[in-house]
């Protein structure tokens, strides 16, 4: 069975982070393993406490899973200190990682910063530069590659001029909610468009995080990008046109709508009355 590394943090109530990173690589047919760098406290309408691990706890942890079942991709999502962030890159080159997937959040669709400018500027330095492919949004696209993106051709452009940069593929997501969004991928010289089918589902919690784990499940599976990328789109529009809907703000995604099997079964009406 091929294996993945997710490295983010805990999500509580189960539906971004590395909980649903670990849905994603299950559901996706691979084996996974996570280096949790902060816990949360959130649900779906909001996050109220963040507590960061250290940088030499998440280095042990790191230290474990490589020293005994090396993962076949990596998958890293939000870091939000340099110290963090080295510690992550100092491992990665450390263990020659493959397959690493990057979804650097750095910018909210509204603009906010999500992270300090020191730790923007140490993402750029030292763990970018790392990826195969990472998997911006319009605003964090706008801070990479220093350009305004308004248009398709801007989208283009900024991924070419990212790409050139960092020497990595980019998956150039159009939108900030994935089920309206086409997202462009930029790959050795050459772009490809997805156009995504829109849903009218408004529980997209945890789409980029499931996004930038289907991708590195698929790469750990052995596809080449373009597919990793077109099956991971599948995927997500599989797991939001199977409208779950828990929680009172935007909810989680059905990470296991394609998993059915004698486990998965609920009990019955008669198994309840026998109950």
């Amino acid at each position: 069975m091929r294996t993945a590394l997710t490295i983010a943090g805990s999500d509580s109530s189960g539906g971004a982070g590395i909980q649903a990173d670990i849905k994603t690589m299950t559901a996706n047919g691979v084996y996974a393993m996570s280096a949790i760098t902060a816990l949360t406290a959130q649900n779906t309408t909001g996050v109220t406490g963040i507590m960061e691990v250290t940088p030499e706890f998440l280095k042990k942890q790191m230290d474990c899973i490589f020293t005994d079942i090396r993962p076949d991709a990596v998958k890293i999502g939000m870091v939000s200190s340099s110290p963090l962030i080295e510690a992550i890159a100092g491992k990665l080159l450390e263990y020659r990682a493959e397959h690493i997937v990057l979804d650097p959040v750095m910018v909210a669709t509204s603009g906010s910063r999500l992270i300090s400018e020191d730790a923007v500027q140490t993402l750029q330095e030292k763990l970018i530069p790392l990826a195969e492919v990472i998997t911006p949004n319009i605003p964090e696209a706008e801070v990479l590659s220093g350009m305004q993106v308004l248009s398709e051709g801007d989208m283009e452009r900024a991924a070419a001029a990212i790409s050139t940069k960092y020497r990595c593929a980019v998956l150039l997501k159009g939108g900030h909610e994935l089920n309206d969004a086409n997202d462009l991928l930029y790959s050795s010289g050459s772009a490809h468009w997805f156009y995504g089918k829109r849903i009218e589902n408004p529980n997209t919690h945890g789409t980029g995080c499931t996004l930038s784990s289907a991708i590195a499940s698929n790469l750990a599976k052995g596809f080449p990008m373009e597919q990793a990328v077109e099956r991971a789109k599948d995927y997500i529009s599989g797991a939001l046109g199977a409208m779950l809907d828990l929680g009172q703000g935007s909810g989680p995604m059905n990470h296991g709508f394609a998993i059915d099997g004698c486990f998965t079964a609920e009990v019955s009406v008669a198994e309840m009355e026998v109950g």
